[in-house]
């Protein structure tokens, strides 16, 4: 199974005898999934149920999602405030008696005063609503297949890059106890030179050069460092979750091979080591744009 990426487009264009839909999707990456929906208003009361048709194929990324419709599919009707307008004629009847006047009311006028007016909203039926979840589930297949494709180019660029951190860490492992024994003989044949025979301790040296030699060492980072390059290759074949776990694991790739530079300072061993953290910051901006 492969990773997907969290960048896609997707549409749908759906017709039937009642409406036309036309759907979009895009998306960038992103931490967490946010979904921005953008509907015509008489389906906006059904955003909480288009909700989750859409996640059921994202789980990460910033995702827009809008609709256009070239036929209504809610009636809206118009509702008039009986108790404020039998209140309002009543108060202007009063009035003219009050005055001596005739009233005769113009019901007419009662279309101008906005506040007397509602609107009421019908639900669509479920034969509609079915048809929009239709259409929608359509624009996101389309959207899964361009992020499926991109996985695929992402999935292959990070395979080569971890094949070549492979290789560079395989040279540090055959150099890290070379230059142990280079260090080593160095620290020996300079306190050979400063001190005499009868200056030197044997079993003192030995010891300071054993803890020399144990701080030199790094095979246990590039044995960890390894593991975790196994597991990179282990999340892009597993294709779940893939984003944060290999952001996860290569942090753990970063923290090892800066151990690494920093206990050897041997100058061919460090390029290796550079050459290795400019990789892994390369995987690490290429993993930040798969779910």
């Amino acid at each position: 199974m492969m990773p997907n990426s969290m960048t896609g487009y997707g549409r749908c264009l759906l017709e039937n005898e009642t409406l036309a839909q036309h759907w979009e999707v895009k998306s960038v990456n992103g931490r967490h999934l946010e979904l921005k929906w953008r509907l015509p208003a008489a389906v906006r009361s059904l955003e909480t149920r288009l909700e989750k048709t859409a996640r059921r194929f994202a789980t990460r990324g910033r995702v827009e999602i809008s609709l256009s419709l070239r036929a209504p599919v809610i009636g809206v009707s118009a509702r008039l405030d009986t108790e404020a307008a039998q209140a309002m004629l009543d108060g202007l009847s009063a009035l003219a008696r009050s005055r001596g006047d005739l009233f005769e009311p113009d019901y007419n006028a009662l279309l101008a005063v906005p506040h007397l007016w509602g609107h009421v909203e019908e639900e669509p039926d479920e034969d509609v609503v079915a048809h929009l979840e239709a259409g929608l589930t359509l624009a996101l297949e389309d959207w899964n297949e361009s992020r499926a494709a991109e996985g695929r180019l992402l999935a292959a660029d990070l395979s080569s890059r971890i094949e070549l951190l492979e290789e560079w860490t395989g040279l540090l492992t055959e150099r890290a106890p070379e230059i142990r024994e280079d260090r080593a003989d160095a620290l020996r044949d300079r306190l050979t030179e400063a001190l005499t025979p009868t200056e030197l301790d044997e079993g003192r040296f030995l010891q300071e050069v054993a803890i020399l030699i144990d701080r030199l060492d790094v095979s246990e980072e590039l044995t960890r460092l390894n593991a975790h390059l196994t597991r990179l290759r282990e999340l892009l074949r597993d294709g779940t979750d893939v984003g944060r776990r290999m952001d996860f694991t290569l942090q753990e790739c970063f923290r090892e091979i800066n151990t690494c530079g920093s206990k050897l300072s041997d100058i061919n061993f460090s390029r290796i080591v550079v050459d290795i953290k400019n990789e892994l910051e390369k995987c690490r901006e290429q993993s930040q744009n798969l779910e």
